[in-house]
């Protein structure tokens, strides 16, 4: 880190603030690490020999201010459920309510919000909707949300971690202090949250287990019925709600639906208010974001998808052999046997492109799938050959798999850019 205003003003408010080094030096009561910094380096362990306590920021939160929190984690799909269950819980009589604040992960550190945090008619604070990673959770010890949700555990970040089971593990922790009157919500649809739930139910904790496929039978459960989101409680079904009225399509959000709506039942909201507040909810920039239509191809902007799960769950909210799918970026050397299995089955046409690009190429042309495998070098020119075989009712996704660093600063910049020129092109042909 360099000087700045910042650092400055720390200084002037009487803080010693040191720079260029990675020694940690003193002793302290505690540390409040970045999740930027790995465990097992040498920052990371200077720290936390110096000081008698080593938590992450948003265990620092929650014990300044425990009260009202619901926490989500998962390797995908964690900020649209958590933008969800903020919805819903401001959802209202069908009006509008600020009755929560979206923390975490999400882009807003809790504790820049304690401080302020505003009380509602009850006199108790707004709720804290926590999107919280594994770095996050690495690191905390207290944390006690009322309910929380896992929505599945694939490979990711395993350099940081140093293997699946420690990933895993990290991500577990957000169920660390729960007991017999707290409600964990847990996909019942991979082998590790699986093993996440026996071991929940072994310590006497409720589960309520999500599955887009089938009714897990439990008392506690939140699944698909007759294309209908089902939410039991207690034994009893407590909301049914048609698929066909949610404007986020695909299985995975069907998943994360279900998580919200039963978080959000958990703690108190009416079934009506909840259904009211599905219907009002609009996809989220970057994650299956409808961005324009020409001559009868849609375009979709899924720049989110940097893993190939993400991207597999994407593939699952259009119909087979309609999709001309745009794949590539950084490549971060993730095994693509699965992603290239499901795209050369599912896509019409793959196109590669970015550093990953030849590698993503190869991976679907041997997985031995109807789909064309084209390639592009880089997004501009992706889109561009998209066009070119494009067919009406065909759809144009952008779901990369991928991180964005060969090419843009961010998802975020990759999205907005592939949003742009599609917005070009419709504009060029006269937004026919």
């Amino acid at each position: 880190s360099t000087e700045g205003p910042a650092t400055q003003a720390l200084a002037d408010a009487g803080v010693r603030v040191v720079l260029g080094t990675e020694q940690v030096e003193g002793h302290y009561d505690l540390c409040v690490a970045s999740p930027g910094i790995p465990p097992h380096s040498a920052f990371f362990q200077s720290a936390r020999a110096a000081s008698d306590e080593l938590v992450g920021e948003p265990e620092l939160a929650w014990r300044l201010s425990p009260k009202r929190w619901v926490a989500i984690t998962g390797t995908n799909g964690k900020t649209t459920t958590t933008t969800l269950v903020s919805w819903l819980l401001d959802a209202r009589r069908g009006g509008r309510v600020h009755a929560s604040e979206c923390v975490g992960n999400i882009g807003t550190p809790a504790i820049s919000l304690v401080d302020d945090r505003a009380c509602l008619a009850d006199g108790e604070p707004c709720w804290f909707v926590a999107e919280l990673s594994s770095f996050q959770l690495e690191e905390s010890s207290q944390l006690a949300p009322v309910t929380a949700c896992l929505l599945n555990v694939t490979p990711d970040h395993l350099s940081w971690h140093g293997s699946m089971e420690a990933y895993a593990a990290a991500k577990e922790r957000v169920f660390a202090n729960f007991g017999p009157h707290d409600l964990a919500v847990v996909s019942d649809e991979d082998a590790w949250c699986r093993a996440v739930t026996e071991r929940l139910e072994a310590r006497g904790v409720p589960v309520c287990r999500i599955d887009v496929q089938r009714d897990p039978g439990t008392p506690h459960a939140a699944f698909v019925r007759e294309d209908s989101l089902v939410v039991r409680l207690d034994g009893r079904e407590r909301l049914v709600y048609p698929l066909a009225d949610f404007a986020l399509k695909g299985a995975h959000n069907a998943q994360n639906a279900l998580a919200a709506l039963a978080m959000t039942l958990w703690v108190g909201c009416d079934p009506d208010d909840l259904a009211a507040g599905l219907r009002g909810f609009s996809p989220l920039e970057h994650r299956i974001e409808p961005c324009g239509e020409l001559a009868g191809v849609r375009f979709v902007n899924d720049s989110k998808a940097t893993n190939t799960d993400a991207v597999e769950k994407a593939l699952t909210a259009f119909a087979p052999g309609t999709v001309v799918l745009l794949m590539g970026g950084h490549d971060k050397g993730t095994d693509l046997a699965s992603v290239a299995g499901v795209a050369a089955a599912t896509a019409r046409v793959v196109v590669c492109f970015g550093d990953a690009g030849p590698r993503i190429a190869e991976a679907v042309e041997a997985a031995g799938g109807p789909a064309q495998v084209l390639r592009a070098p880089h997004l501009a020119d992706a889109l561009e050959t998209a066009c070119g075989v494009a067919r009406p009712g065909d759809t144009v996704l952008l779901s990369p798999a991928c991180s964005s660093f060969d090419e843009f600063s961010s998802f975020e910049e990759r999205g907005r850019v592939f949003k742009q020129l599609v917005a070009d092109r419709i504009a060029a042909a006269g937004g026919a």
